[in-house]
């Protein structure tokens, strides 16, 4: 018996999880079609509404900021030409966008696949991936911001939606319950904030070595990526920990995708977290701290497959340099 297509998550197809062609996403019953943006089925009472989209760099005017999406409808048939312009303007009719505001009135989510043409920040280097559940805040008719090739003004139906919150990302008791106790512990608030907090670091790694950080320790193979490091045990199984950059939760609210991730040994990964090192526009390695008989590469080690953004480079410096000055004050 195959697997049922539902709304909200897909029943063994955990938050995360990679397929290499829109075709094995439309097998796992994420998506209605190998080709379309918008997905929809048949609710309880026979409308059609959407469970799913795609995010594969479909349109000028869609945004993609991890936490919100800014989504562009559909239209029938060839709607676009070469450059990527839209031909026409969308409607409301076309069973796509209606089966998507549908879901918007009955407060459906939506599943979110992300595709590697999406925006760098958030998307696979090479393949697709389940995000998980997204809710849509808001439906509207916009003006796109290109006009069709004659010059002619294109209206385009325009969704927003947010990311529902960690507790409805999880699809287990096991994982719900110690993300209930990561919560706690990030509403706790100390004199002085850590960075992250050592105890909610703890309980987030039991719950998030996830299939994200695993191919990125995969892809390694164990090897550090800042000091080349690579532990094993005595059966030669390799460890390594997976490093968000930009770490999730509060306050940073990091996204749990691959170029936000490093694979580190665990002393390059605390030493990352507490800002002893950090990595430069032109992947150098900063030392901001020294540790003794320690040695690190000159430059952070990035394989093909693997697209560190600079983005979350950049907010690892910035966060220490502005936290440091303003101890210094």
């Amino acid at each position: 018996m195959g697997i049922e297509r539902v709304i909200g998550h897909i029943e063994g197809v955990p938050v995360g999880m990679v397929f290499h062609r829109r075709g094995e996403v439309q097998r796992a019953q994420l998506h209605q079609t190998n080709q379309k943006g918008i997905s929809w089925l048949l609710d309880e009472d026979g409308n059609k509404v959407g469970d799913a989209i795609v995010l594969h760099g479909g349109y000028v005017d869609d945004e993609d900021n991890w936490e919100w999406i800014r989504y562009t409808g559909a239209s029938e048939g060839k709607d676009k030409d070469s450059t990527g312009r839209l031909l026409r303007s969308q409607s409301w009719s076309y069973q796509d966008n209606a089966a998507l505001r549908l879901s918007y009135e009955r407060s459906h989510p939506i599943r979110v696949i992300r595709g590697y043409k999406g925006d760098p920040r958030y998307s696979p280097s090479n393949s697709y991936r389940y995000d998980g559940l997204y809710e849509i805040t808001e439906v509207r008719t916009a003006p796109s911001k290109q006009p069709a090739p004659d010059g002619s003004p294109i209206d385009i139906c325009q969704f927003d939606l947010k990311r529902l919150p960690e507790p409805n990302q999880a699809q287990t008791s096991v994982e719900r319950h110690l993300i209930d106790v990561l919560e706690e512990l990030a509403d706790e608030s100390p004199p002085v904030e850590k960075y992250p907090r050592s105890r909610s670091t703890r309980v987030r790694r039991l719950i998030r070595d996830t299939v994200a950080a695993q191919r990125i320790k995969q892809l390694y193979e164990g090897e550090c990526q800042l000091c080349g490091l690579r532990l094993t045990g005595p059966d030669g199984r390799p460890y390594s920990e997976g490093a968000h950059i930009r770490p999730l939760g509060k306050p940073h609210h990091g996204p749990d995708v691959e170029p936000n991730i490093l694979c580190l040994c665990p002393n390059c990964h605390v030493r990352l977290d507490i800002g002893a090192i950090a990595v430069d526009e032109d992947w150098s390695v900063i030392v901001r701290s020294e540790l003794a008989g320690a040695k690190l590469l000159p430059k952070l080690t990035v394989r093909d497959g693997h697209r560190v953004h600079p983005e979350y480079l950049r907010y690892h410096r910035r966060y220490w340099e502005q936290r440091e000055a303003g101890e210094g004050s």
